[in-house]
């Protein structure tokens, strides 16, 4: 600041000043002059105390000379008396505002450096009435003006925010960093440095007790480091930052490791186009592994850091990284950013968006068209004067996690734990977790995940099972969604989640998946020449209920949602022509029996002349109705009369 107020001076001695009624260093006596100039070989050799004892003899001597004001202010700012240099300041403008315009940006500095928030806005918009010949100066001075305007109502409307240290079992004498916690709650894992070496330390939850922290070890963690990771909703897929290893793209670079057997692969460098000749760091995953978020700069100290979006294809490939728009990125920094298992809420760190005057935490929810909305400040007090670094939230939306180097904590930096605001929260979401097995033989099995919004008729989610038969897939609040289970040779399996107008966050959805396969000799009708395997056990053949077909209230009228659900059992009659199914209509045993029994047979009937409309023939496909006589739950809820009203279909051959 002394060497930005003393250039000020010099530039304001090239101004003329002749005729203005005040003095400057070109019009001053010899022995003013001869007291200034003792004054600013005192501030060179840096005695403040002597320099400002001159500076105000000169000032008693002639109260208008403009250039001691804002030398004397320089000195009253490098001992602390902040006071008396914004008033030497205001005096200089009192005296012409437009000797040194720049003095306005020095004031809007030093006040908003004391908390005068209005005040710094009010310097900084005046500084901006003038001509600023460095357009990235102008930008500069806008940030601190929009900075002041946010600050002055924030501060004024401070948010609930009372951080908790995670405590001893993740917090040591060390630096930890970088949170990030599972869908349940219950696996803690974050970056740890100890000695320069950074690696990944996990706790586990027990009885509601986070336990000490262990090192995760090898493969991921090396004598090297690594750090800044994130790991994928359904724990399978690890992304984190390796920097400095030879061979790689850039200086820093993005690896990925996934789970097999519940232990992480050797860690790969991601590669193009990810990876680059770039600086590439704090990668996030969504919740089911197929987008990825990360920082890019020219290297770490790049004061213009962007966000980075790259999805992966079918093929396995990421697409060419895509630069996220003026709503998250700016002309300055943006980083560490965080994609809630929500999929539609974004948390990142910015110098760039209105803020407390660094780095501030925001958040930017995904709109109805794709896009990303505005960046949303998280606001006072969780976002100070100084650099917040990164955060992250808990699946159900309720607790945030950072790092920071608060008084009284363990170390220089700790992990805290804080109930965020409602208004910072993310989508309602839950999950479902469910294992998938042969019926009869409980052989875990690898299979086809597809999850549909039945609202959009869109895929949400598309994957497979893991090795163990097991998966886990987000389901956001306010949809409805089918779920279809497929592996060749088995019948398929549905579910249906019914989640619109759902506001509230309760128990996950964990299922156990027996899939029914289909006889051998159906199989073998398919594959010519393939004898029929004489030790496969084949279950009886039992009805699978089409859990995504609805008709209209008391209607046979199929519904439009419930196409694709009726699409997948055309495709699995046309991948196997010798299977013919028998279609059973089940009502609840509202009404009489009459009309539930017509009702039934009129829905069945309905699924059998869409799928002859489709191309299945007619010899292949018969209709039976049951009324309410096969009831599968209680008829005295709700939920049991749902169940009741049902459309299956079973193997007859």
């Amino acid at each position: 600041m002394r060497i930005l107020l003393t250039f000020f001076v010099a530039l304001s001695i090239l101004s003329s000043g002749f005729g203005q009624g005040y003095v400057t260093k070109k019009t001053a006596s010899s022995k003013l002059l001869k007291i200034v100039d003792k004054g600013t070989s005192y501030s060179v050799s840096n005695q403040p105390a002597k320099a400002i004892k001159e500076f105000e003899k000169a000032l008693g001597m002639e109260p208008k000379f403009i250039d001691v004001y804002l030398y004397v202010a320089d000195e009253y700012r490098a001992t602390n008396q902040h006071e008396k240099a914004e008033a030497s300041l205001y005096k200089a403008v009192e005296i012409d505002p437009d000797y040194q315009p720049k003095v306005f940006y020095v004031l809007g500095m030093m006040q908003f450096d004391k908390d005068k928030f209005e005040e710094a806005q009010q310097s900084f918009e005046r500084y901006l009435t003038y001509p600023i010949r460095s357009p990235e100066f102008k930008v500069k001075v806008e940030r601190h003006a929009a900075n002041a305007k946010f600050a002055a109502t924030a501060i004024k409307n401070p948010v609930p925010f009372d951080p908790k240290n995670m405590g001893a079992a993740v917090n040591t004498g060390n630096m930890e960093y970088w949170p990030s916690i599972s869908v349940d709650g219950e696996t803690f894992t974050f970056t740890r440095e100890i000695g320069g070496n950074e690696d990944f330390y996990v706790s586990t939850k027990k009885e509601g007790v986070w336990q000490t922290a262990v090192n995760m070890g090898p493969p991921v963690n090396t004598p090297r480091n690594e750090g800044a990771q994130s790991i994928s909703a359904d724990g399978r897929t690890m992304v984190f930052t390796v920097c400095n290893r030879e061979g790689d793209y850039g200086k820093c670079d993005i690896y990925i490791s996934r789970k097999k057997d519940k232990l992480w692969t050797s860690p790969e460098n991601i590669g193009a186009p990810i990876s680059s000749p770039a600086w590439e760091s704090q990668p996030t995953l969504s919740a089911d592994g197929k987008t990825i978020l990360f920082c890019r700069g020219k290297d770490n100290r790049d004061k213009d850091k962007n966000i980075y979006g790259s999805y992966l294809k079918d093929d396995g490939t990421w697409i060419k990284p895509i630069k996220m728009g003026p709503s998250i990125n700016t002309k300055f920094s943006e980083e560490a950013p965080f994609l809630h298992p929500d999929g539609q809420t974004l948390y990142f760190v910015s110098d760039g968006h209105p803020g407390m005057g660094k780095s501030d935490i925001f958040l930017s929810r995904k709109q109805s068209d794709g896009s990303w909305g505005q960046a949303e400040n998280l606001g006072y007090p969780i976002n100070t004067k100084e650099s917040e670094f990164s955060m992250i939230v808990n699946f159900d939306g309720s607790t945030g996690y950072f790092s920071s180097g608060i008084a009284g904590g363990n170390g220089k930096l700790d992990i805290y734990e804080f109930e965020l605001p409602a208004t910072a929260r993310p989508s309602l979401v839950t999950y479902v977790k469910a294992t998938v097995f042969d019926g009869v033989t409980k052989e875990r099995l690898v299979a086809d995940i597809e999850l549909v919004n039945l609202s959009t008729g869109k895929v949400h989610t598309k994957s497979l099972t893991n090795e163990n038969g097991e998966f886990l897939v987000c389901l956001p609040m306010g949809n409805d969604y089918s779920l279809n289970v497929a592996k060749t040779e088995y019948l398929f399996h549905s579910e249906n989640f019914g989640l619109k107008g759902v506001n509230s966050f309760e128990e996950p959805f964990l299922l156990e998946i027996g899939l029914q396969k289909i006889p051998p000799k159906i199989i073998a009708s398919t594959q010519p020449g393939k004898p029929i395997p004489a030790t496969v056990t084949v279950e009886k053949a039992k009805p699978i209920i089409l859990k995504n077909v609805f008709f209209e209230t008391a209607s046979a009228e199929l519904l439009d949602v419930s196409i694709a659900e009726l699409n997948k059992l055309r495709d699995l009659l046309n991948e196997h022509p010798s299977m013919r199914i028998q279609l059973n209509g089940h009502t609840d045993n509202v009404g009489s029996d009459s009309d539930n029994m017509t009702l039934s047979v009129n829905r069945a009937k309905a699924v059998q002349d869409y799928l002859k409309k489709e191309g299945i023939m007619a010899n292949r496909l018969t209709y039976k109705g049951f009324g309410e006589n096969l009831p599968i739950a209680t008829n005295e809820t709700l939920e049991g009369r749902a169940s009741n009203r049902r459309t299956e279909f079973v193997i007859i051959n």
